[in-house]
């Protein structure tokens, strides 16, 4: 009876991550060709159907401003997706190197490494990405750059408990026998056999890393006007709310929402698959 429910719990979770994997590949797609499926550019006014509901004409209805919404969410997909991606990055090269270098050189620069990512763990992300902004002003790079210091830690911390594990295995006792340098070592060996895990890590910070410059943009420190991303459609749609008009900030929040929770299906299930023995 275990064994059945587990197998039917795999494949529910197995149903859930094509779902959501599905969705993310239409909202991709309509960011790659936002261009030429937007039915209006993202900027466009019309101020005769300004905050008008649902139509033929404009699906999910119009902005204050008289902008078409499904336009808006099809073209600021590629500010939203590009933004996580890029600090992701940044948070993933600083991570990965100071949690391998920290579990391979052990001592006193891992202590060294492990209580400055402590410190940075446990001080409030927003916190620390608002002093960023602050003293180098607000805008999208700021705060791709802000937030990708503030992921590094968590990542260094991940890769660091991946490692220690890894440079326990045999393999890397036999080719440090055979002379092979740690640098080398680990450059070919031990982290490429730890990244399946940290990509399925990865995709799973996806999601609150775009959550997190979702938030940053609706304060005012990321993505600034005209800009489509969706954080900052949130932010100018709230007025409308006072008009009796839900949609324009209902929609790019529902958008968020939607990918965000899709992300961390795909994100959990990768990184089951990709685990040892994961099925």
């Amino acid at each position: 009876m275990t064994v059945l429910t587990s197998t039917v719990d795999i494949k529910k979770r197995g149903i859930a991550a094509g779902i959501s994997a599905g969705f993310l590949g239409i909202v991709v797609i309509a960011a790659v060709f936002a261009p030429w499926i937007a039915p209006y550019e993202p900027d466009g006014i019309d101020l005769s159907a300004t905050l008008e509901g649902p139509s033929w004409q404009h699906l999910l209805g119009v902005d204050q401003s008289g902008r078409d919404l499904l336009s808006r969410i099809i073209w600021g997909a590629r500010e939203t997706l590009l933004g996580p991606l890029a600090l992701l990055a940044i948070a993933a090269v600083l991570g990965v190197v100071l949690g391998t270098v920290a579990a391979w050189r052990g001592g006193w620069l891992d202590t060294v490494i492990s209580r400055l990512t402590d410190v940075m763990y446990a001080f409030p992300g927003l916190l620390f990405v608002v002093l960023v902004v602050a003293v180098f002003g607000d805008g999208m790079v700021t705060a791709v750059i802000a937030l990708g210091l503030a992921f590094a830690p968590t990542i260094a911390k991940f890769t660091r408990s991946l490692a220690l594990a890894e440079r326990t295995r045999p393999y890397i006792d036999a080719y440090r026998v055979q002379g092979v340098g740690g640098v080398q070592l680990c450059t070919r060996y031990l982290v490429p056999n730890i990244a399946p895990a940290i990509l399925g890590y990865l995709v799973v910070l996806f999601g609150e890393a775009l959550m997190g410059l979702a938030t940053l943009s609706y304060l005012g420190f990321g993505a600034q006007p005209p800009s489509a991303d969706w954080g900052l459609m949130v932010q100018e749609g709230q007025p409308a709310l006072v008009l009796g008009a839900a949609l324009p900030a209902l929609v790019p929040g529902l958008t968020i929402a939607l990918v965000v929770v899709a992300f961390n299906v795909v994100g959990v299930r990768l990184a089951d698959r990709l685990k040892p023995g994961g099925r």
